[in-house]
């Protein structure tokens, strides 16, 4: 059954009066939160082994947020370079997939950010050479190619290896993470980098397999892309992420997935760089 516009207002004034009156409203219009995500990104989101069901902290905090709005929140898996155009010719309402929010995609859509992170650096444990960021200089590096982290990686190794006097960094743009992590164990390439926050759980997946090298190497901010001219759900998923924060449950889906450390304080819109 919908809520009713009072019970709609009543929840925004709870959730610190993010949500406005007529943003209720409009968002008593919607059934059901279309939202994108690609579950090959564990642990943010992917499928059980066993079950088969998505999982992963994106998809507690979709499910969270769509107990909050009273909403269903459908879930849409979409290639990850398709997302923001979803978004943009309103196949889907909202992008949760563990998306870094940029100027560039900014553009296009808005995005409420939920969490930091950063790309980082990391090779296999057989690769007993390569034991600092600088070791990967003149060596072959893969990454997802449908991210930031290819140019990523090419301006750290600009800043970092030609001042060393050592060779540019050879970027290798991967179908995804996991295509990447299968070069390096084949031998085809000398590195990787993914998404710091990913990393623990990898290594803690395949272990004695891998080793990070360093820390993160930039700042990025992860967020929830919806649509520029939704301010309904702008400022409804504002809202409640909002009070998920302020009441403890935001970080206590993060602690589920060992993910704490990239927890936000205050949720900002459209931060990244």
């Amino acid at each position: 059954m919908k809520k009713t516009l009072l019970s709609l207002i009543t929840a925004a004034v709870l959730l610190q009066g993010t949500v406005s009156v007529a943003s209720a409203a409009e968002l008593k219009q919607k059934d059901e939160i279309k939202v994108a995500m690609m579950p090959n990104y564990p642990p943010l989101e992917f499928k059980d082994p066993a079950s088969g069901q998505l999982t992963g902290m994106d998809y507690d905090l979709g499910m969270e947020l769509g107990k909050r709005l009273n909403r269903k929140i459908s879930w849409q898996e979409i290639g990850f370079e398709q997302m923001v155009n979803a978004v943009a010719t309103k196949r889907v309402d909202m992008i949760l997939s563990g998306m870094t929010d940029t100027k560039p995609r900014q553009d296009i859509a808005t995005f409420v950010d939920y969490y930091n992170s950063g790309p980082q650096f990391y090779t296999t444990v057989a690769h007993k050479e390569i034991n600092t960021m600088l070791d990967l200089c003149g060596k072959k590096v893969g990454t997802s190619r449908r991210t930031t982290f290819p140019a990523e990686i090419a301006a750290w190794s600009e800043a970092n290896c030609a001042p060393a006097g050592k060779p540019a960094i050879v970027v290798i743009g991967a179908e995804g993470t996991a295509d990447a992590r299968t070069q390096l164990r084949q031998g085809r390439i000398e590195g990787v980098v993914q998404g710091s926050e990913t990393l623990p759980y990898i290594m803690n997946l395949e272990k004695d397999t891998y080793k990070p090298l360093g820390k993160a190497f930039a700042y990025q901010v992860t967020g929830m892309g919806i649509s520029k001219d939704d301010q309904p759900l702008i400022d409804a998923v504002k809202g409640a992420l909002t009070g998920m924060i302020a009441d403890g449950t935001y970080l206590k889906i993060l602690t589920k997935w060992g993910l704490q450390d990239g927890a936000i304080q205050e949720v900002t819109i459209n931060k990244g760089k």
